[in-house]
């Protein structure tokens, strides 16, 4: 599988995960196995990807839109998000943000230094490292939805 192939099924991955494979069943119509096959990185599943409305299903009920946001980043495209959406935090404003934001990237940090200490980075480290970034990127975009209100 190529590098695309790969990066679309790590973010279909945290997609189902931050719905719930329970929930994602539900909402697709799919079950935990097909769902499974459609991040699963073993070769005799490499050509098999969520349907695009399975997708929008999904990060409907998600917390982010996590394959909407890949597909995004490969086209160097970023995402604004023109309305509040119900599942957003939007407390504390831009102070809580940046509070939020140092934290976050603390444990970044942590968990980078726990990674490398061996020298190798593993690919459970790799995906824990990648958690840790993609909860940067939330508090990134809830940064700049405070800053684009107090704008208005």
């Amino acid at each position: 599988m190529n590098n695309l192939g790969r990066y679309l099924k790590k973010h279909t991955e945290a997609l189902v995960k931050d719905v719930g494979i329970e929930p994602a069943c539900a909402l697709t119509g799919k079950s935990k196995a097909t769902l499974g096959r459609y991040y699963s990185d073993h070769t005799e599943h490499d050509e098999r990807f969520m349907p695009i409305d399975a997708v929008a299903a999904l990060e409907e009920a998600s917390s982010y839109p996590h394959v909407t946001s890949a597909l995004a980043e490969l086209k160097g495209i970023t995402l604004h998000f023109d309305q509040d959406r119900s599942n957003t935090k939007r407390v504390g404003g831009v102070n809580a943000d940046v509070i939020a934001l140092s934290q976050r990237f603390a444990m970044l940090m942590a968990e980078y230094q726990q990674s490398i200490q061996d020298g190798v980075i593993t690919a459970n480290e790799a995906k824990r490292l990648l958690n840790e970034t993609l909860a940067i990127q939330k508090v990134l975009i809830n940064m700049k939805l405070h800053l684009e209100n107090e704008q208005a």
